[in-house]
């Protein structure tokens, strides 16, 4: 569990059933682009990627401290006898160059190395945030709205609003920004390989959705005589003129899935691809969707595609028992698929414009739950990759490992986040184009804290 489905509305349900399966929420867009404006869309290129770790990740194991202090105040509360404690032994050591010493989960072994490299940072204590709130503050209800609901956290991290309900993610308003930087490009700037979710949804931009495996194209409507004229008489039903509102939408939407598909299923079947080897030997859900991700971004010369925003995700994170084993199970199928994603990029000579981030519903608590496992917590760590972070540096404020201390929220090891989502992805869409002037629109309550730009890309 930990993976909540939110309702879908009617419009958009049926525009998905009108584009037969290929895409959602495709708006009208150019397919003729210039040869000139296509390759200066190349030529400024950039792409944002996020990862969401559906059901909560637990940061308390993701990153340790690996000094004697650090190590022995988690290993006072996370025993052995708790069922959840990695042993320092195990522990993957980085040394960040802007101070500290930690260790990663044993199951991170690529993204110690992209650490290494210096192609990766991480973001500590980072959170959904009305306003920066002390621990008293706290206390007398200044805090997110459900603060540890799943569906509602998952809906803030995607939005960025914590005040109520909201009907766009900041992935689909960074896309209404950069929307005329894109104008000479086939495709939408948001492709989701998740179907219809919040993140993606901007109030004007459209999101493109593509299968994590497989083709991108209609099934029976090619290679015979007999399927080309069933494609022949589909395009003419949808041809068809309408007084009813919905049914001019929906068959604007089936259009466009035809038209997109002949773009797009091209790329994701390519026999050959430079993207193609570093996936080698990867067969799991979240290389399967990176591996979909890194074509359409090999695929730009052709697209024309200048600003590219994707999402993907990986669930079961909600680990209230057995979480030694979920999770490692879980890290062995992320971390390579991250680094072979990353090795990707720079096969395709776009390392540095390409950021891989991470988000997920909140962290877990500090104290064990029964079990061998944890409950719903709030403040937590990610992870930034690519040519263009600052990286082997630790941004942000690493709490203290002291039930019901200055860090703590409650008394569980629920830590007060120091940094925001919005500061967090604020920095991203800085990087991405968005200028000073136009950040909050994409994160409208981004006044409220102190810095827009934490400092992790160049």
């Amino acid at each position: 569990m930990g993976r909540i489905v939110t309702r879908r509305t009617f419009l958009r349900g049926a525009m998905a059933l009108s584009s037969l399966g290929l895409a959602t929420r495709l708006g009208a867009m150019s397919l003729a682009a210039s040869t000139q404006s296509e390759a200066d869309a190349v030529d400024d290129y950039k792409a944002l990627v996020c990862v969401f770790m559906f059901g909560g990740n637990d940061g308390n194991n993701t990153i340790i401290p690996l000094d004697t202090a650090g190590y022995g105040a988690y290993s006072a509360v996370r025993t052995s006898a708790s069922g959840i404690q990695l042993a320092q032994s195990e522990l993957l050591p980085i040394q960040p160059l802007n101070g500290g010493y930690f260790g990663l989960h044993p199951s991170l072994t690529e993204l110690q190395s992209l650490f290494a490299q210096k192609k990766m940072a991480i973001l500590a204590n980072v959170g959904t945030l009305t306003q920066p709130t002390s621990k008293a503050e706290y206390a007398t209800g200044v805090r997110p709205q459900s603060l540890y609901s799943h569906a509602d956290q998952q809906a803030q991290w995607q939005s960025s609003i914590s005040t109520g309900q909201s009907q766009t993610g900041w992935g689909g308003r960074l896309a209404d920004q950069v929307a005329a930087m894109n104008t000479g490009s086939e495709l939408p700037v948001v492709t989701s390989l998740d179907g219809t979710v919040l993140f993606t949804t901007g109030a004007t931009s459209l999101s493109l959705s593509i299968p994590a495996s497989g083709t991108f194209a209609l099934q029976g409507f090619s290679g015979s005589q007999a399927s080309a004229a069933r494609l022949a008489a589909l395009k003419s039903l949808l041809a068809q003129a309408s007084g009813n509102v919905f049914v001019t939408a929906l068959n604007e939407s089936g259009n466009q899935a035809l038209d997109l598909s002949a773009v797009v299923n091209p790329i994701l079947t390519s026999p050959s691809s430079t993207v193609d080897p570093p996936f080698a030997g990867l067969t799991s859900s979240i290389a399967q969707q990176l591996h979909q991700v890194a074509k359409v971004i090999a695929a730009r010369d052709s697209t024309g595609a200048s600003r590219q925003v994707f999402f993907v995700q990986l669930g079961s994170f909600d680990t209230h028992g057995d979480q030694l084993n979920r999770q490692k199970a879980l890290f062995d199928d992320l971390s390579p698929a991250l680094k072979a994603f990353y090795d990707a990029t720079v096969a395709a000579g776009v390392g540095d414009r390409v950021t891989t981030f991470t988000l997920s519903d909140f962290g877990r608590t500090f104290q064990p739950a029964s079990g061998g496992g944890t409950d719903h917590a709030w403040g937590n760590h990610h992870f930034i990759i690519g040519d263009a972070v600052s990286g082997a540096n630790l941004f942000g404020a690493y709490p203290q490992l002291v039930l019901a201390g200055p860090d703590d929220a409650e008394s569980e090891g629920r830590w007060l986040p120091t940094t925001s989502v919005d500061q967090y992805g604020a920095t991203l869409a800085s990087w991405f184009g968005v200028p000073a002037g136009a950040l909050g629109k994409v994160f409208p309550n981004l006044a409220a804290f102190p810095t827009a730009n934490l400092g992790f890309l160049a």
